[in-house]
């Protein structure tokens, strides 16, 4: 547990904390979200003692173990296997198998662990990192963004991991759906102070609207009687039998307290422009084949037609090859074998990592965004500018001093001021937060064009897919429907499925030995039934309860226009009866949220508990 108490912190004029206290008590799993650069990879900076706040105190129990994964990539043992060892407790020095399980889910191969470290990509040496921390057993895990380079099968496995995970834990992620299926609270920075609420991000987000729309009510209220006031003293200043009133008059005004009205928070603003394509297909993909190695085909007699307003999702492990097919597919790499044939009035426009390699340097962000679309004027670049948060003089901003995530919205400001009818995206949520993300997924929905991404993001893929391209055991195939129908049938096969590559944890009588896939088989599906008995009426009472919050919401909303309006009529009998109205729907929606919040912890409580079950049977 720690406890952090009246922090402010600041970097010259930029003041990113005031007054800020909360603490983090025994096995909560809080996830913490907010804006990029509004402080939250600082605050966990502060935790670990790698800053000094400007004032305030983060109490830290003595002999309270944190940890966190490492940006230092300095390896000292030969293999995968003895560098993760080094993460064990000195109690646990021995227990190879407890490192091996992490490193298998997530993504090492059994040769791997007998690999040297310097022989992968940074991506797996981070999720290296990451498993030296997850083995550790500290008392408080802080992950930052711990999903960017996992593919989904190792996404799925460490959701699974945090889910069981008995001490405490704090995340910051830009995927929603990973965050809220592990928090049992969240935690958010909003103008420089923070609050944390037990349930999920949605339901913060909400307490947060509910909140600034009731500040910005009372202070508009508060300004129309401060005016009512001072035309009072204006007008009967001067007569002398209301001297006493007029004092009076002034002396509230003294006692009214003045409230600013809210700054608008910047966030990225996306619509995408199509260009209309009336045909049967935007591309079609004939017998492609592709490899990088001889002995490694990636791309084996791939086909497919991609109709016009199509969402494709291109989904599996990473190092399948899902970025080399869209690359195929954008014609920035060729087949060895087969075609891609587009409609002649196809316009596709393309979001992919390396593409960041083609701005140049000279220019500003204002004269990329121009230079992308002949019909686009310097106003109309200033304000796609300021939609992706280059707002004034930070549209003049060299390419050559951004940062990566700058980059890569200067890159999607490319994107949207060029008509197009295929977009091509290779995940196009890396360096977003999670406000910009749900941004964006809004904007794909509304695209009439087609869409083909990569995405490891489930929200993404939920909220979107209506085919997938999965890439799963050295083969290809394509899915006719969405993400959720693809789980249902099956989706990954085994939920632990990474954990089959390597050695189970000895049994208590010292014996290894594997567990009937038959009778596993059978218990994971009767404990699937059990979960979907259990919890789907649970979800069905949070979907009524959520629609009866916004009936009343919707109700109240009504009364407190009413009551200006009987207040301006000065109808005493109207404003009496109304405002028992407010005050009885005011009731029913705290009553509402209250009963919300009980439905959501036994959900969490019974979900928590068949994972648990299921991680059992698969482990």
């Amino acid at each position: 547990m720690i406890s952090v108490e009246n922090l402010w912190k600041s970097y010259g004029p930029q003041e990113l904390f005031e007054g800020v206290s909360f603490k983090i008590n025994p096995r909560e799993r809080v996830g913490f979200v907010g804006r990029n650069g509004h402080g939250k990879t600082t605050l966990f900076r502060l935790i670990l003692g790698e800053e000094e706040p400007d004032e305030g105190t983060i109490v830290i129990p003595k002999n309270y173990r944190i940890g966190h994964v490492t940006q230092h990539l300095g390896f000292t043992e030969d293999t995968v296997l003895g560098e993760g060892m080094k993460g064990l407790p000195e109690a646990q020095k021995d227990q190879h198998w407890k490192v091996e399980k992490v490193l298998a889910g997530l993504g090492f191969s059994e040769q791997d662990m007998g690999r040297s470290p310097f022989e992968f990509s940074g991506g797996f040496q981070v999720r290296l990192n990451l498993a030296k921390v997850l083995v550790s057993d500290p008392d408080l895990l802080l992950l930052d963004e711990p999903t960017n380079y996992l593919d989904i099968t190792s996404i799925r496995w460490i959701e699974r991991f945090l889910i069981a995970w008995p001490r405490e834990l704090m995340l910051i992620t830009h995927d929603r759906t990973f965050m809220d299926r592990i928090v049992t609270h969240t935690m958010g920075i909003h103008r420089k102070r923070v609050r944390k609420i037990e349930g999920d991000t949605e339901k913060l987000y909400n307490l947060i609207a509910q909140q600034e729309e009731v500040y910005e009510k009372t202070r508009v209220n508060d300004e129309r009687k401060r005016k009512e006031v001072e035309a009072f003293i204006t007008q009967f200043r001067a007569k002398a039998r209301l001297v006493g009133l007029v004092q009076s008059r002034i002396k509230l005004l003294d006692k009214m307290e003045r409230k600013d009205k809210l700054e608008k928070i910047k966030t990225l603003e996306f619509s995408f422009r199509s260009t209309p394509l009336q045909a049967k297909y935007v591309l079609q993909a004939k017998g492609l084949s592709f490899s990088y190695d001889p002995e490694t085909e990636l791309i084996r007699d791939f086909n497919i037609t991609i109709r016009p307003g199509e969402k494709v999702c291109i989904i599996g492990p990473n190092g399948r090859g899902k970025t080399t097919l869209l690359k195929l597919l954008a014609d920035q790499l060729r087949p060895e074998s087969g075609e891609i044939v587009y409609n002649p009035k196809t316009v596709k426009g393309v979001f992919e990592q390396t593409n960041m390699r083609s701005l140049v340097d000279s220019r500003t962000v204002e004269e990329e965004i121009m230079f992308a679309a002949g019909d686009i004027d310097r106003q109309a670049a200033r304000n796609v500018c300021g939609g992706m948060m280059f707002e004034g003089d930070s549209a003049l901003k060299k390419i050559q001093v951004l940062s990566g995530g700058e980059k890569s919205r200067v890159m999607l400001g490319k994107l949207l001021v060029t008509p197009v009818n295929l977009l091509l995206m290779d995940e196009p949520t890396n360096h977003l937060d999670m406000e910009s993300s749900d941004a964006l997924l809004a904007a794909l929905d509304c695209f009439d064009g087609a869409l083909v991404m990569v995405t490891h993001n489930e929200m993404f893929l939920h909220a979107l897919a209506e085919r997938l391209i999965i890439f799963n055991n050295d083969t290809i195939e394509i899915y006719e429907g969405g993400y959720q129908r693809f789980l249902d049938r099956g989706g990954w096969g085994d939920e632990d499925i990474s954990l089959s590559t390597t050695r189970k944890e000895p049994r208590e009588n010292g014996e290894e030995g594997k567990i009937n896939k038959k009778e596993q088989r059978k218990k994971r599906s009767e404990i699937v039934f059990e979960r979907s008995k259990t919890l789907n009426p649970l979800e069905r009472r949070i979907e009524k309860t959520e629609s009866e919050i916004e009936r009343h919401e919707k109700i109240l909303k009504e009364l407190q226009q009413k009551i200006q309006e009987v207040s301006l009529a000065k109808d005493g009998r109207k404003i009496v009866e109304v405002s028992k109205s407010i005050q009885k729907s005011e009731q029913a929606i705290e009553t509402l949220f209250s009963e919300l919040e009980d439905l959501h912890g036994t959900l969490e409580k019974h979900r928590a508990d068949f994972d648990a079950r299921l991680a059992e049977i698969d482990g």
